[in-house]
């Protein structure tokens, strides 16, 4: 087995290129959050013999507490693309919390946030695609994760069978199409089918750990 290092990988810049451009949308979150464990309940009966009834005790924590420590899972990063089914218009968002879930039959996953406004517009579209990015596209994913930018300015890109956006260097590619959606606390869980999928053999793949970017070395 080969051993791997996470090294740092600095700002990539956009590649050059014109295309078409899509509309300003705000990107989901990174990584998708799960609603806190519920404190235990306790007896509050009088105990026997005057003993008092053990209490469990249960760590209190905050969002940031809560990020930084699942801050250390490393995962990798994805943009996921669809065209405006209105004006044909690509458009898409950044995000790390995407999965596998089935081999039969083919399913994946990924959460976004209720405040994304690029969502509704992903959802609507007859395909979409997860473009899984590698270590020479932290501009790529930058841009993608940035609330008002045009996502697709200067950005090389084709079409999936079905005509969702694949983009150019991607390492990996998924055209979906959504199963179902579940609720869980400030974001939404998306079940999708999978109908074409493709690879090519690049560089690292980007990964994102401890609230930064970095690769595989070694």
């Amino acid at each position: 087995m080969t051993s791997s290092a996470f090294a740092g990988v600095r700002t990539a810049s956009s590649p050059n290129g014109s295309t078409p451009r899509a509309p300003a949308v705000e990107p989901a979150p990174a990584r998708g959050t799960v609603e806190p464990a519920p404190a235990p309940v306790v007896d509050e009966r009088a105990p026997a013999c005057g003993v008092e009834p053990a209490r469990s005790a249960v760590a209190s924590f905050d969002s940031t507490r809560f990020r930084a420590v699942l801050g250390h899972f490393a995962t990798g990063v994805v943009a996921i693309t669809a065209v405006d089914p209105v004006d044909g218009v690509p458009t898409g968002l950044a995000a790390n919390s995407f999965t596998s879930v089935s081999l039969d039959p083919p399913l994946v996953a990924f959460c976004v946030a209720h405040t994304s406004t690029t969502w509704p517009t992903l959802r609507v579209a007859r395909r979409l695609c997860v473009n899984v990015l590698g270590a020479e596209q932290l501009g790529i994913c930058k841009q993608f994760a940035t609330k008002g930018a045009d996502k697709f300015c200067g950005v090389d890109w084709g079409l999936s069978p079905a005509g969702a956006p694949v983009l150019d260097d991607a390492l990996a590619w998924v055209e979906c199409g959504i199963e179902a959606e579940y609720e869980a606390g400030d974001h939404v869980i998306v079940l999708c089918q999978v109908h074409d999928l493709g690879h090519r053999q690049g560089p690292a793949p980007l990964v994102f750990y401890r609230g930064g970017y970095g690769s595989f070395a070694g």
